[in-house]
């Protein structure tokens, strides 16, 4: 069913593949929305085209399968530009979040624990977020307060590089909690102190002495 209010008020559906527009609008008559929403009423596509054309503009079908096909009035071109515009930002925000992740055992020594902590820390230096992974084998599960001490120690020595995007928590055997690179705060420049104004300089004053009047005869 075709949404004729959503096509009135401006809104516009167009899929590039089923575009027709101007002289390859084959039906004999269509129903013609102004580029400003005006509904312009059933005419044949000539006469429409003649419309959009005095406007600079062109004869675009939004709704094939409507009977009779709709069409509107618009910058054709502006419209393809403004629409690959949003898709390529839609591309940049659904840029995939790639997740490393990071396993301990509740028996990791000293030296392992070291190991895994840098290499935690480079992934986070690099924007990789991280999952902190405590694995449980057999009767370990029953010390879940050793992978808790673990988990709490790795983001206790990250805490100036990551922020907890979910704080550790039970998933089947296993132990986990997630981090993500904290955002870099951006440090407000320092305001140097005003240089005074110089003071305006005066003039020096000269002391002019009345000259003496003449004698008179």
């Amino acid at each position: 069913m075709i949404d004729f209010q959503f096509l009135f008020s401006g809104g516009v559906s167009i899929r590039p593949n089923e575009t027709r527009i101007n002289d390859g609008i084959r039906a004999a008559e269509v129903r013609v929305i102004a580029e400003d929403g005006e509904q312009l009423g059933l005419m044949p596509p000539h006469e429409a085209i003649r419309i959009a054309e005095s406007r600079g503009l062109d004869l675009v079908e939004v709704a094939g399968g409507a009977n009779p096909p709709v069409c509107r009035i618009m910058d054709y071109g502006k419209y393809k530009f403004m629409e690959a515009k949003r898709e390529h930002a839609a591309r940049a925000k659904q840029k995939s979040i790639v997740v490393k992740e990071v396993k301990f055992r509740p028996k990791t020594d000293d030296h392992d624990f070291e190991f895994k902590v840098r290499h935690i820390e480079r992934f986070l230096e690099d924007g990789f977020n991280v999952k902190v992974v405590v694995m449980f084998r057999g009767r370990e599960v029953v010390h879940r307060d050793i992978g808790y001490r673990i988990i709490e120690e790795v983001l206790n020595r990250v805490a100036d590089k990551a922020k907890v995007d979910k704080g550790a928590s039970i998933e089947g055997r296993d132990m986990h909690a997630f981090i993500a690179p904290k955002p870099v705060e951006k440090k407000s420049a320092e305001k140097k102190p005003k240089a005074p104004k110089p003071e305006a300089k005066q003039d020096p004053v000269v002391a002019v002495e009345a000259a003496p009047e003449a004698n008179q005869a």
